[in-house]
């Protein structure tokens, strides 16, 4: 009990001494994350989810060892569904460079909360109720074939049931204020557009997290493998979106090969009284999905003109609350306003 109750104290303080960095060191000023700071946060959060996966190897043996590789492989590939829609957010609501690692950091953090909620709650529904699981992979088989039938659909952002409700509930400025969340205007405390950009990001999250949490839970129901393959799989989220983002558009067949792994973690799921599929066999399909639809995507992106692709496809995927945009829909008069927000705000 105490070697337990040591690991996961000493696991929050390590989350939390990496917290602290970034918002002290990286994200003390807003400035634009280059590409090869993207790649080197990449590398150093990979870096060191791999020197942890070697520890649980040699600490808890071979199978916690795989499942905690299973379980970081498969969070870290259904995190890039964040970052398609992370993409589309910021695009549609032009937010500006420079202030989109502030939203990020926070929306990690909500994230990272979020999640250790549903994995408690998760852990205790399965010990209680093992019925439950079917009910788990029933759902990721519907969430799987719901990204495949979305794969091309245009979201209409301005009819986003969240986006509604926050602009009907509370006074927000006209354009971004610098980096702030809320500002004072004539004694009356006001949202920006940031704040609102943050709230659809970590209800993304939210929703995202409830297909991904189960997807764990197909490999193993030890919530302290559970819990740290997915913090190092979010912790690097925002590394990956700065570090893809400007080639989003050679990434498209990659949405195909993310809902097939929830198809087939919901499949194992729904199996688990019938074949225990093995946890190597499940991390080697969840490679050969995700890696093959990203060599595939590559080969078939080449020689694409970057900017108009890079643009269509950062507009294109499901959005949590967002209904698929109909063939006559328009957003001009919405985008506009967007870009026009951005104007205001960088100069202030």
């Amino acid at each position: 009990m105490d070697q337990i109750v040591l690991m996961w104290a000493g696991f929050a303080v390590f989350v939390g001494v990496l917290l602290a960095f970034d918002l002290g060191v990286f994200s003390k000023k807003s400035h634009v994350i280059s590409g090869r700071e993207a790649l080197m946060r990449c590398a150093a959060y990979s870096t060191l989810a791999m020197i942890f996966a070697a520890g649980v190897f040699h600490f808890q043996g071979s199978q916690k060892g795989l499942e905690f590789l299973t379980g970081y492989l498969i969070e870290y590939s259904l995190s890039v569904d964040n970052i398609f829609v992370i993409a589309l957010i910021f695009t549609h609501f032009a937010v500006p460079p420079q202030y989109q690692h502030r939203v990020l950091f926070w929306g990690i953090l909500g994230a990272l909360v979020m999640r250790g909620v549903l994995i408690v709650a998760g852990t205790a529904l399965i010990q209680e109720f093992h019925w439950i699981i079917y009910i788990f992979g029933a759902f990721l088989i519907f969430s799987g074939i719901k990204m495949l039938m979305s794969v091309d659909d245009e979201p209409d952002m301005e009819n986003n049931r969240i986006v509604k409700f926050v602009r009907s509930r509370f006074r927000m400025t006209d354009g971004y204020e610098g980096q702030n969340f809320f500002v004072m205007r004539d004694g009356v405390r006001m949202m920006t557009p940031l704040f609102l950009v943050l709230i659809l990001i970590e209800f993304t999250d939210l929703v995202f997290a409830v297909d991904s949490i189960p997807a764990v839970f197909s490999v193993t129901t030890d919530p302290f493998i559970v819990w740290t393959s997915n913090v190092f799989a979010i912790l690097g989220l925002r590394a990956l979106y700065f570090a893809l983002a400007s080639i989003i558009h050679r990434f498209h067949y990659l949405k195909y090969g993310l809902s097939l792994v929830l198809v087939v973690v919901g499949a194992k799921m729904m199996m688990v009284d019938i074949y225990k599929m093995p946890t190597a066999l499940a991390l080697g399909i969840t490679a050969f999905l995700v890696g093959g639809s990203i060599v595939f995507s590559m080969l078939k992106t080449r020689g694409e003109a970057a900017p108009d692709a890079a643009d269509d496809e950062a507009r294109r995927w499901w959005v949590p609350g967002s209904p698929a945009k109909g063939a006559g829909g328009s957003t001009a008069a919405s985008s506009s306003e967007a870009a026009a927000a951005s104007s205001d705000g960088k100069g202030q």
